[in-house]
């Protein structure tokens, strides 16, 4: 099942390209915000499942390119980001430390919506397309041998980035927490609709050209390891999101007017807008052309404030 919320904010399910509004079906529910809903949806799904489901078979919909589709989590009370989690097709001889860090829920935007650099002297923005797993139960010192029942499903996300903040070495919160830098969706994919998540294609495109391209089977510490390590620091709860990191040769630099398309197997494009009021400007080089050019680092600034 697809899962989103749309308009202004009512739940729907995504069938045959069409959004049904299934909002009767969970009318019970008392809740006090849409992610609230969707929480409780995703908590006790075994007993909404079926009404979720006779209300898509039956209703009418509309298509996707007809309604505004919003986050399918617009708040979720954590975003755990995996850091360094991929082997970069094999360059990497050993997997870095395993790391994390939280994004703030205030950065979380929707399909359609617009990631709007600010005004800051960061050597680059980039976005990082990633696989997320959302979390469908209390998760606490989760057992590799058990991580997968404790995943509700999956979904595209991407982790904004505004790097080369300083002070270096303590700059993840205001690099990657700012405003409109967490992309998700554009629906949210119950896990029974993906058959192996550690077998998919990842693939990020700005102005239509391909820039990342890569496995989820490259990922370093997978998913099992993971759910292990994050849930002995926190508990986790169910709408919560777990970014399972990215492929950094392909990462290019995002300007004023980009248009971004995420496309992973199964859960479908998430499209996004990129706007800089100060119009800053950069080569479009990828991190892998920076290597293989024997240069270290990202393309520097070209043009714009702080250049």
């Amino acid at each position: 099942m697809k899962l989103v919320f749309f308009d202004d904010f009512k739940l729907g399910v995504v069938k045959d390209g069409n959004v049904v509004d299934v909002g009767a079906a969970v009318s019970g529910i008392v809740h006090t915000s849409p992610q609230d809903l969707i929480n409780q949806v995703i908590a006790n799904f075994s007993q909404h499942r079926a009404a979720l489901q006779a209300a898509a078979d039956s209703g009418q919909g509309k298509p996707v390119g007809q309604v505004r589709l919003r986050s399918p989590l617009p708040a979720p009370g954590n975003i755990v980001c995996m850091a360094v989690n991929y082997m970069e097709d094999g360059t990497r001889s050993e997997p870095a430390p395993i790391n994390a860090f939280h994004k703030s829920p205030n950065a979380v935007i929707g399909n359609g919506d617009i990631m709007v650099l600010p005004d800051v002297p960061a050597t680059i923005f980039e976005g990082e397309a990633e696989f997320a797993l959302v979390i469908g139960k209390h998760a606490e010192n989760v057992k590799p041998e058990d991580a997968y029942d404790y995943i509700f499903g999956y979904m595209g996300f991407i982790d904004g980035s505004a790097r080369g903040l300083t002070p270096p070495g303590n700059t993840f919160y205001q690099m990657k927490s700012r405003a409109t830098f967490a992309p998700m969706g554009p629906w949210l994919v119950t896990a029974d609709e993906i058959d192996d998540p550690l077998n998919l294609s990842v693939k990020l495109y700005v102005n239509e050209e391909l820039k990342q391209s890569y496995h989820t089977s490259d990922m370093a510490h997978k998913i099992p390891r993971i759910m292990e390590w994050v849930t002995s620091i926190h508990p986790l709860e169910p709408g919560d999101v777990l970014a399972t990191g990215t492929n950094h040769r392909g990462l290019s630099s995002f300007m004023d007017g980009d248009k971004v398309n995420l496309e992973i197997d199964g859960l479908g494009n998430l499209n996004f807008g990129i706007r800089d009021d100060l119009k800053r400007t950069w080569a479009r080089t990828t991190r892998l052309e920076m290597a293989e050019s024997g240069k270290e680092g990202t393309t520097p600034q070209l043009t714009g404030k702080y250049s």
